[in-house]
């Protein structure tokens, strides 16, 4: 798990400057077009008609630039999903809350989503364990909400841990292929995903429908 310091030093790492925004933007356009190793610094700057120089101030490397935006685009899933848990009620609401907002996050901001989850065979081993720890702090709002489902009766799911990755899994997927000719509004996605991930967990809400 990340500690305090950990923290610190990633936050100096992706930059808080507007410039370093723009970079990070522009690098996450480029890379879920292109993917990240087709991709050069060089690139990225050009397309903000900046000379390749201009970007080491902020991101020494093609990597650290990933590294940032990875951080920053899994901060704020796990914002999402925290904020979605924070109203409470039961298992059934939560879970139906929190997978609304996950879904609608990943097919809202799907180059950025797109990116930060399928470019991670791409971060340095020391990167990646940093956002592997966010990672699995937001898995576990799934963990809880169905383990306390199935402790209350309202789930029947066989195993958390697979319903928890089956959920997370089609939730991160939206990212790759949103938006579709039948499913270009993040709400209707959200709707739909809500249900299978009711009847994944053995819901009687969807057993009713």
């Amino acid at each position: 798990m990340a500690t305090t310091e950990d923290m610190t030093a990633t936050e100096e790492q992706v930059g808080t400057s507007k410039a370093a925004a723009r970079i990070r933007n522009a690098a996450i356009e480029i890379f879920a077009e292109k993917g990240y190793g087709a991709t050069s610094t060089r690139e990225i700057a050009a397309s903000l008609d900046l000379s390749p120089g201009a970007v080491y101030p902020h991101y020494k490397t093609k990597e650290s630039l990933l590294f940032a935006a990875s951080l920053e685009g899994h901060r704020m899933a796990l914002g999402t999903v925290q904020e979605a848990d924070s109203i409470g009620g039961s298992a059934t609401d939560r879970l139906v809350a929190v997978v609304a907002a996950y879904v609608r996050f990943h097919a809202r901001h799907h180059a950025l989503a797109r990116v930060v989850q399928y470019e991670l065979r791409s971060l340095t081993p020391e990167h990646f364990s940093i956002i592997a720890s966010v990672r699995r702090t937001t898995s576990n709002v799934f963990v809880d909400i169905i383990e306390t489902g199935n402790s209350t009766g309202e789930f029947q799911a066989l195993d958390t841990d697979a319903a928890t990755l089956a959920i997370t899994s089609l939730g991160i997927d939206v990212s790759r292929w949103f938006p579709t000719g039948a499913f270009a509004d993040p709400d209707v996605v959200a709707d739909r995903y809500v249900e299978l991930a009711l009847r994944m967990v053995g819901s009687a809400r969807s057993a009713l429908r």
